[in-house]
């Protein structure tokens, strides 16, 4: 398929066409907003949606597609599947909506929670969605061994500040993995370093809320997925952003392809800075945010956290909406 005609080059250059809202921000879900059935809708209503989705089939030379679909839920889960699923789904949703009109405007800023950035990446320009495609796979196959390899699990903290959370880390070995909301913290580490810190939690008024993964992402427990997957991402075209990509590592504005770069091969063992992402966002302007991909999980976060921010899946924003 030739890159500068591919229906996922087409969607981001559609989007890089539209006038600049400099107000508005669109945020890219990550793993644990998978569903079966997603995208459907997206690739029956729009063209492009469908080319994006067989676009993803040749560039992993499997049908992701049938599996995003129709399942199984099972083989959805397993990481190495989860994470070009979304990344497909969420680029198909951009493009039917795109399509329909339902987005009218350029955003001033994208961000991408997790996996999510490199949704956010191809909507910028910064990398193509066959290479992004790979990557990801690549990334949820290194991410589950280390998994495996090292023995790991995570929790939300919440009801408690960041500061406590992480003297509670200090005190348990665990490690903080996001810093999703001013009182919500996920941590990872050794399943008895998690549990030690669910109960601190409690001790100090907070609760511990267990995530179900298959490793302890985005902490020290991945350093061997981190390193392979450096090597990798050493091979891969990478371009500057031509939207502004607010970084998860960093939770500022990624001005170059070194930035992208350094800030993937340090997105894996490194905490994901969500809440400072955001505030970062709000401090530059922005005073909207459409959630694009499957799910509301973004949405109903950035509701709890930033009530000033006027969020919203694009599922439902209406094709006459001013966005």
């Amino acid at each position: 398929m030739n890159e500068a005609t591919s229906p996922s080059r087409l969607t981001a250059d559609h989007l890089l066409q539209l006038p600049v809202d400099p107000e508005l921000a669109l945020v890219f879900p990550g793993q644990g907003s998978q569903k079966v059935g997603m995208g459907r809708g997206a690739a029956e209503s729009s063209k492009t949606a469908a080319g994006v989705f067989a676009e993803a089939d040749e560039a992993l030379g499997f049908d992701l597609s049938r599996l995003c679909f129709e399942g199984p839920e099972d083989r959805l889960k397993e990481t190495a599947n989860t994470q070009p699923a979304i990344l497909a789904a969420s680029v198909a949703v951009l493009a039917a909506g795109l399509d329909a009109g339902t987005i009218k405007r350029r955003p001033a800023l994208v961000a991408g929670h997790s996996l999510g950035e490199y949704s956010a990446l191809v909507a910028a320009g910064a990398l193509e969605f066959s290479t992004a495609m790979r990557l990801v796979r690549e990334r949820g196959r290194l991410m589950d061994e280390a998994g495996q390899a090292s023995p790991g699990t995570m929790a939300a903290i919440v009801g408690l500040d960041e500061a406590t959370v992480e003297e509670i880390c200090r005190e348990c070995g665990a490690e903080v993995a996001n810093y999703n909301a001013a009182t919500q913290t996920v941590v990872g580490g050794p399943p008895q370093a998690v549990e030690r810190a669910c109960a601190l939690a409690k001790e100090r008024g907070g609760r511990g809320l267990p995530v179900k993964v298959s490793g302890a992402f985005h902490t020290s427990l991945m350093e061997p997925a981190a390193e392979a997957f450096t090597r990798l991402l050493a091979d891969a075209e990478v371009g500057e952003p031509v939207i502004p990509v607010v970084g998860n590592v960093s939770g500022q504005t990624l001005a170059s392809a070194a930035d992208v770069r350094t800030d993937l091969e340090q997105q894996i063992r490194r905490p994901v800075r969500w809440h400072q992402s955001i505030d970062a966002m709000a401090a530059a302007g922005v005073r909207r945010a459409i959630e694009v991909g499957p799910g509301k999980v973004l949405t109903a976060q950035l509701k709890r956290s930033h009530p000033g921010l006027d969020a919203r899946p694009i599922e439902e924003i209406s094709e006459t909406a001013n966005v």
